[in-house]
């Protein structure tokens, strides 16, 4: 009979034994699978140092604000990001060798960030461009560009960025059904009133016509977020007072003249960290 106990506890010892690493050893969750797209500035343009990943083309850096986000989530990042970008670029090649964003995502993907819609039709490089040399004319005083180009800018960019941006959230939304896609605004390039010619070179007079163009493409994105199903991060406030006319340390977007990032007019890694830091505050809230 003792034998017989001894065998039947010898035998439930080792059933014990088995069982014992399955219960104390629970599943750890998987890291979320994260993508990001978007143009330069999601892709921190000029921010050293650069990402070899990307195609050098793209001028990626990994201060990115997707970089500091997937560093603070623990989550696994694929960063597609590219400068230059605009929404067609997520159905068709950029640049050769650089594919089609909408291909980074899956039914597998938990997160999806972008900047998008700046480059649509080139209004916001044409406007910097076109009222730096306006402004030229007079030695930044009065509203030349304004006086000159009227509400074209602001008409393409809610006739034609507007619809594009719609049908590019739905685009994400369809080829990653799963994720919350985030699509973010874009900081204060100038402050409300007065500028900082020559540092910027825009007239007195034509810093709030900027402004106006850029709340315009703001709302833009936040209108086709919420027609598309996706979250929008306004930077609107949060960037209030940090804008390219600020100092070193103040600002998070560089100016024309004497900035510190080869890449003019963009965020640098300042306000790439602040980006970041909204988007995760987005994500708590909800």
């Amino acid at each position: 009979m003792r034998r017989v106990i001894v065998s039947v506890l010898a035998a439930l010892a080792v059933v014990l034994g088995l069982a014992a690493p399955a219960s104390a050893t629970p599943r750890l969750p998987q890291p979320l699978d994260y993508v990001a797209l978007g143009d330069s500035y999601s892709a921190a343009s000029g921010v050293l140092p650069p990402d070899p990943t990307a195609a050098p083309q793209c001028l990626r850096s990994t201060r990115n604000y997707p970089h500091v986000l997937a560093a603070q989530l623990g989550a696994r990042l694929t960063d597609v990001t590219c400068g230059g970008a605009d929404t067609t670029h997520f159905a068709t090649a950029q640049y050769p060798g650089v594919p089609p964003q909408l291909q980074a995502l899956s039914a597998e993907t938990d997160l999806v960030t972008m900047t998008i819609g700046g480059n649509d039709s080139s209004v916001f490089i044409n406007s910097i461009l076109q009222c730096g040399a306006a402004a030229l004319t007079s030695l930044g005083q009065g509203s030349p560009c304004r006086d000159r180009y009227g509400s074209s800018f602001e008409d393409t960019v809610r006739n034609v960025t507007a619809p594009a941006l719609v049908e590019a959230l739905r685009a994400v939304r369809a080829a990653a059904p799963h994720a919350r896609v985030v699509i973010l605004g874009y900081p204060w390039i100038l402050p409300a009133s007065g500028g900082c010619y020559p540092l910027m070179p825009v007239a007195t007079g034509d810093v709030p016509y900027l402004r106006s163009l850029q709340a315009t493409l703001n709302t833009a994105v936040q209108q086709a977020a919420r027609q598309a199903g996706a979250t929008f991060v306004d930077l609107s406030g949060v960037s209030e007072g940090h804008d390219a006319c600020q100092p070193i340390g103040v600002r998070w977007v560089e100016p024309v003249l004497v900035g510190t990032n080869p890449v003019i007019v963009h965020p640098n890694a300042l306000g790439e960290q602040a980006m970041a830091a909204q988007v995760i505050n987005q994500l708590r809230r909800r």
